[in-house]
């Protein structure tokens, strides 16, 4: 039988990591935002579950990411920004490469306001137009609530997560999808026509973030209490197993929101164009629950992955330009440039699931910005110390890096030769 104190202390450990929890937590919102939902949705109607393999792909490689972000943060007590910057040096180099990735935030913003725009459309008979406004307003009570506990604010992700991640557990299972399918198209990779390619790039783009991995390195900066070696090693440890953990879970939840849409709309609705035409699809198939559930799920995912936006465009506004700007300043900002070509769009009668696919392919094709970055300076031995990567951690990144530049550079071809 194992001592008492063996028991003491893993008991000590569980208890220290529950304390941690919340950066990946928070990054998981870029597995299940809205813009998971526009691209998994169009992919699973129209192809079936044939691109189910290119969400588990997205999703592991944004784990690895996810993985060499935060422990960016925890080795130097810096942000990805922060380290961009001093690499840079120079303002000719510094503020094109802001702007960048000020663009790869905007377009991440709008997935995230389209989806509550939509949600509230749905739940609450609320014309589109009204809603684009009523969405502007979407993350003020959480900001206010957390202003001054940044803890509270993981507390609310957990909820929201969870909200999440059990409304996509009912619906799975009470649409009953195809096990055999599922395994099938989960390691037989293909991609059909270029519609198929457009969706694949859409789903990378949509779960491989660039705001998210600029972010992770924020929280996980911000954990870190007297800098010691010691207290590293165990912010790492509980960093690596809070991020193999969560978004495991995540990629479950996109997963099933493609098995949902593959299930329920393929192939006799395989035209669903938008959002509504599935939520207004799923209530004659399968009840008004599983409708509204899909709708609740979506505000959830719409309201956290919007705060989400806010906290990433605030960590690359301050690392790189090295100025700090009022959250309330940069959620008017970013709210106005979303809200009025968002409302031009919908009163010209524009497809908002068409407006969040593309989105997310603008997303994927901005990849590289934080992701060429966060491989080289995570194999630098003097940057990182004893945290650096080992050669398979880097060698396994780096095939990452190529697939998804590959990815986009099989999209731009097929757009050029359409």
């Amino acid at each position: 039988m194992l001592p008492q104190k063996y028991f003491l202390t893993k008991k000590q450990s569980l208890q220290r990591l529950f304390l941690y929890m919340g950066p990946a937590i928070i990054v998981s919102i870029a597995y299940i935002d809205p813009g998971n939902y526009g691209t998994d949705i169009q992919g699973g109607a129209s192809l079936n579950y044939s691109l189910l393999w290119v969400v588990w792909l997205s999703s592991a490689m944004a784990m690895m990411l996810q993985y060499l972000s935060g422990k960016l943060g925890i080795a130097t007590g810096q942000s990805l920004p922060e380290i961009i910057k001093q690499k840079l040096k120079k303002k000719i180099y510094i503020i094109p490469y802001w702007l960048a990735a000020e663009t790869a935030s905007a377009a991440t913003d709008l997935a995230e306001y389209l989806g509550t725009v939509i949600a509230l459309n749905l739940l609450f008979k609320i014309p589109m137009i009204y809603a684009s406004i009523f969405g502007a307003l979407d993350v003020i009570l959480i900001l206010a609530i957390t202003t001054r506990r940044f803890r509270a604010l993981e507390q609310i992700f957990i909820l929201l997560v969870s909200i999440i991640s059990f409304g996509y557990l009912y619906e799975v299972f009470i649409i009953k999808p195809d096990p055999s399918a599922i395994l099938y198209n989960s390691f037989i990779p293909t991609i059909a026509n270029s519609h198929a390619a457009l969706i694949s790039v859409g789903i990378i783009g949509a779960t491989v973030m660039p705001h998210a991995l600029f972010l992770h390195s924020w929280l996980t900066k911000n954990k870190i209490k007297d800098n010691s070696i010691k207290e590293k090693r165990a912010l790492r440890k509980m960093h690596l197993i809070e991020t193999i953990i969560i978004l495991a879970i995540a990629g479950m939840v996109n997963a099933a929101i493609m098995i949902m849409a593959a299930a329920a709309f393929n192939p006799h609705y395989s035209n669903i164009a938008s959002i509504s035409d599935a939520y207004k699809t799923l209530i004659p198939l399968f009840g008004i629950g599983a409708g509204t559930i899909f709708i609740i799920t979506l505000l959830a995912s719409g309201i956290s992955s919007s705060v989400v936006g806010t906290l990433a465009g605030q960590t690359i506004m301050e690392g790189l330009l090295g100025k700090k700007l009022n959250v309330w300043v940069r959620r008017i900002v970013t709210r106005f440039i979303n809200v009025v070509p968002t409302s031009i769009a919908l009163l010209l009668g524009l497809d908002p699931l068409s407006i969040l696919v593309y989105s997310q392919v603008i997303l994927s094709l901005l990849i590289p910005l934080p992701m060429i970055p966060l491989v080289l300076l995570t194999k630098n031995k003097e940057l990182m110390g004893e945290f650096v990567n080992r050669n398979i951690t880097t060698i396994i990144s780096i095939a990452f890096v190529l697939s998804i530049l590959t990815f986009n550079s099989y999209l731009l071809t097929t757009l050029i030769h359409l």
